[in-house]
């Protein structure tokens, strides 16, 4: 079979709550404190896979990683929580955090066509700057190692040491005429967000693409504004996104956008760059409704689709944007808006739910990938067995956390997954 474009989304785990923890990310700090609803989140991401599997595409889907982590905890000294501190009572939520659904930040990968040695490549990222985050590569990569398995079309990487913060796909584009082309990949990074931290550190992106074997003169190394960091793009793919030859970012997403736009046309004379400009949505527009953290995706028919939040089809001035691009007869040719607001409520949307894969899917281990009978028995358990609601002070609670862990198992014995109990 062909090389083709493979979405894997996360399920949202059983523990999805609403703890506040990730600085600037401003959808996560607003709703923290909030009740979470994680059995509709797991559906909403469930009823976005089956969308896009019935547009013709491929569809993979990674399980929810083992929570609470009593190795993040006991690794800590936190055996035991002292109520009284808030400080212990953070970290116990960091071993509750379900933030591993957002597989944008499971590993970068680059495909075989762009690779010294002709195989696809995952590293996994360390996501060091947050401390819920920081603990999830360990599982993660051994969840990547075992759907991605064949090691003569996959190499999968460990995390870049934690010397320089690495997060994935979500600071990680390519670009190229076809999935199964030659691409040019284009690594974002970061240095400066005002009160906010830049996540992606230079050095992890040039040693993700050293490690893979990338062709230096395919490779762009591009800064991230500090303007779009500081307003909350505390990730790129907050303000930007591509697919094969397009571009779709907005105005003010890296520091040196003229430059940018002239080393990809350089390298790849058949790149359309479409630009939203900020007199027509403002950066603050763009990050709370996350149009640019959106699936642009190549249809069947060759159109490109733009999967979006529902709050982005709702704000006036996307919306707006939207309705004038397609009437102009731009790249994007169609949009679809998705209800993923439990996700969004945390600081997820449809383009953080997943790691998009270039892959022939016969080389992929089947248990990830989903049919619409698959997506119906994952259903079946999520109606089962996720809580229906979770309010942050009653994370530790042991009753919980067996409902967390029971679900999950059951989760995994449906998906034939035992393994990665």
């Amino acid at each position: 079979m062909p090389l083709v474009e493979i979405n894997f989304d996360g399920l949202v785990g059983p523990s999805h709550n609403y703890a506040g923890l990730s600085l600037g990310n401003l959808a996560s700090s607003s709703h923290a404190g909030e009740v979470s609803y994680p059995r509709a989140a797991a559906l909403q991401g469930l009823t976005k896979m089956r969308h896009n599997l019935g547009l013709g595409l491929a569809q993979g889907l990674f399980a929810p990683l083992p929570r609470p982590n009593p190795v993040f905890l006991n690794a800590l000294g936190l055996g035991s929580i002292d109520e009284a501190d808030p400080a212990q009572r953070r970290l116990r939520a960091a071993a509750w955090s379900a933030s591993a659904m957002w597989t944008a930040n499971a590993a970068t990968v680059s495909p075989a066509p762009d690779t010294a040695d002709g195989r696809c490549h995952l590293s996994t990222a360390n996501l060091v700057t947050m401390p819920h985050r920081s603990q999830e590569w360990p599982d993660t990569v051994r969840q990547l190692r075992l759907a991605f398995a064949d090691a003569t079309h996959f190499a999968v990487h460990d995390a870049v040491p934690a010397c320089f913060g690495d997060e994935g796909a979500a600071n990680h584009m390519r670009m190229c005429a076809a999935h199964d082309a030659p691409g040019l990949e284009i690594f974002v990074y970061g240095k400066t967000g005002g009160a906010f931290p830049a996540r992606q550190h230079e050095q992890a992106s040039r040693a993700v693409a050293r490690v893979h074997g990338l062709d230096p003169a395919r490779c762009l190394f591009v800064e991230q504004s500090g303007e779009a960091i500081a307003a909350g793009a505390f990730h790129n793919d907050v303000v930007a996104v591509a697919n094969e030859r397009v571009l779709f970012a907005h105005e003010q997403a890296f520091a040196d956008p003229e430059g940018t736009y002239t080393a990809i046309r350089e390298r790849l004379p058949e790149a359309e760059i479409v630009v939203v400009p900020a007199s027509a949505v403002s950066l603050a527009d763009a990050i709370k409704s996350y149009l640019f953290n959106a699936q642009l995706l190549t249809l069947p028919s060759g159109e490109m689709g733009l999967v979006i939040p529902l709050e982005a089809w709702e704000m006036p001035s996307v919306r707006a944007w939207l309705d004038g691009h397609v009437a102009s007869n731009g790249p994007i040719r169609r949009v679809f808006p998705v209800d993923v607001k439990q996700s969004m409520a945390n600081g997820g949307g449809p383009a953080c739910l997943r790691l998009r894969v270039v892959a022939d899917p016969s080389t992929v281990d089947p248990r990830f990938l989903l049919d619409e009978a698959r997506i119906a028995r994952v259903e079946a358990v999520v109606a089962a067995k996720w809580p229906e609601q979770i309010d942050p002070v009653d994370l530790g609670r042991e009753s919980l956390a067996q409902s967390v862990i029971t679900a999950r198992a059951a989760l995994l014995e449906t998906l034939e997954l035992r393994e990665l109990a």
